[in-house]
């Protein structure tokens, strides 16, 4: 045996050496995989179901494939306009948080640290509040100055937690900001005003777009706060709720079915109008 073959390492230790080298990738990928199946997987189950011809929101057993709860939907006109109510509600969510948890955002980001410790706190407590809680609390606040339930308590009582939202997404994006853009526009001359809307309004632009879609889907889907305020009104959270208890069909699947599209074309769609601006704006 020459002294360069008994130097070289036996296959099998290189290959195990090999695995065991790879092992992190390989756990981090199965795990990957297992987080996307079990995200996606409950999605992909009540699409299919709205294809089933069972009366019943379920993919087994298959009773053939339709299209008469796409009919079904659009002929349910409560719950059109359950949908619409929550696309309001949204909406006046979004013209009261947007501002306010901007606001405080640059509020909180003048402060000093022992103060801003103080104040982020207090900022993001109603985030820990159960929803619950915040939704009673609404309730017998309003009650006092005579405001019953309705769709004007549902959009106060959102908008006391989903400030927070914005207020956050806001306060992390100007943890970046060089304030020294500031100093030389006011050193040049430019009031406050004309800096905030020439200098710090288009650098938190994408933030203030985040928070906007955020503060929408949280107000979208919130329950347990809308159920002790919303009076007599019933947004779409509300209506699906009382449908699983009386009789639900697959056209809830189909609706949530159309409501996936729409995020997923208006996500796509945000996504190539953005790479657009930046290769428009690149040199």
């Amino acid at each position: 045996m020459t002294l360069e073959g008994a130097a070289k390492p036996p296959r099998s230790n290189t290959a195990f050496a090999s695995i065991l080298a790879a092992l992190p990738r390989i756990i981090f990928a199965v795990y990957m995989a297992l987080f996307f199946l079990y995200l996606f997987l409950p999605l992909v189950v009540m699409g299919l179901a709205t294809f089933n011809a069972s009366k019943f929101p379920t993919v087994t057993p298959w009773l053939g494939t339709t299209l008469d709860w796409f009919a079904a939907l659009w002929a349910d006109q409560a719950m059109w306009k359950a949908l619409r109510l929550s696309i309001f509600i949204g909406l006046g969510v979004i013209a009261i948080s947007l501002p306010i948890g901007t606001a405080a955002a640059l509020f909180l980001n003048s402060l000093q640290d022992r103060s801003r410790s103080f104040f982020y706190a207090l900022m993001v407590s109603p985030l820990l509040t159960p929803g619950v809680a915040i939704g009673i609390a609404t309730l017998v606040l309003w009650r006092q100055a005579g405001v019953g339930g309705g769709t004007l308590l549902i959009v106060l009582a959102q908008a006391s937690f989903i400030t927070a939202y914005v207020m956050l997404m806001v306060a992390a994006r100007l943890q970046r900001f060089d304030r020294t853009l500031e100093d030389a526009a006011i050193g040049l001359g430019a009031s406050r005003l004309m800096v905030f809307r020439r200098i710090l309004l288009p650098y938190l632009k994408p933030s203030l777009l985040a928070a906007t879609f955020i503060a929408f889907l949280q107000s979208f889907e919130n329950y347990n706060t809308t159920l002790f305020v919303r009076g007599t009104e019933t947004p779409l959270t509300v209506y699906i709720a009382t449908k699983v208890r009386t009789g639900l069909t697959p056209a809830v699947n189909a609706l949530g079915l159309v409501l996936i599209a729409l995020t997923v074309i208006a996500a796509v769609a945000f996504e190539l109008s953005r790479r657009s601006s930046q290769r428009t704006a690149k040199p």
